[in-house]
């Protein structure tokens, strides 16, 4: 995520994590109206959308490069054919809320329904290019739910061929047990060191 993202999403968790400790509502904290839609259109397509479309005309290339492990026009590619091939799991709808925009930098709160985070809620940093709101990442929780991502995963590995259910369930019990902060970094860091760790442990 670009350094200049990341004070105003700082902002939008503070404002996020007081709501949800209130059991707060979901209006919008900005009063962006037309641009608020345009960003709640923008991560809607994102998170639920199969078109590969998305990839360029609600996803900036950063977004890209971090969820396909790509660079440059090869992420696009990369995230077009995924798309394409039905390869990267969508979630069956998201509620945005707590919409913050500076300048042409955005932020929200996405919970999530369905997918791999489906009983999550996300936050989302979003970028303005030529005039069109694209979402840029998906970088931290703002109330993780576990047994959700572990229950999500399980059914992802028992879909694969070749892996018995026995060791999808060992994986997502491991998962299960990950600190916010581990699962934070298998997520949206795409960083899998510790999610392989819990696979050869259970491969024994």
């Amino acid at each position: 995520m670009k350094k200049s993202l990341l004070v105003l999403p700082l902002v939008l968790l503070a404002s996020a994590l007081a709501l949800s400790a209130c059991g707060g509502g979901s209006s919008s904290a900005s009063s962006g109206g037309g641009e608020d839609a345009a960003i709640e259109e923008a991560i809607e397509t994102s998170a639920t959308s199969a078109d590969p479309s998305k990839c360029s005309e609600v996803q900036t290339q950063s977004f890209n490069e971090t969820e396909t492990g790509t660079t440059g026009e090869e992420s696009l590619e990369a995230c077009e054919e995924a798309a394409a091939e039905e390869e990267a799991e969508v979630a069956e709808s998201v509620t945005v809320s707590d919409i913050e925009i500076e300048g042409e930098e955005g932020a929200a709160a996405v919970a999530v329904e369905g997918g791999s985070l489906g009983g999550q809620i996300v936050a989302a940093g979003l970028q303005k290019e030529d005039g069109d709101w694209k979402v840029d990442s998906f970088f931290a929780f703002i109330k993780y739910d576990p047994a959700s991502l572990a229950g999500a995963l399980e059914e992802t590995l028992a879909e694969q061929e070749g892996v018995s259910a026995e060791l999808a369930a060992c994986v997502a019990g491991g998962v299960e047990e990950m600190t916010e902060e581990e699962a934070e970094m298998m997520v949206f860091e795409k960083e899998n060191e510790g999610f392989e760790e819990i696979l050869a442990a259970c491969k024994g």
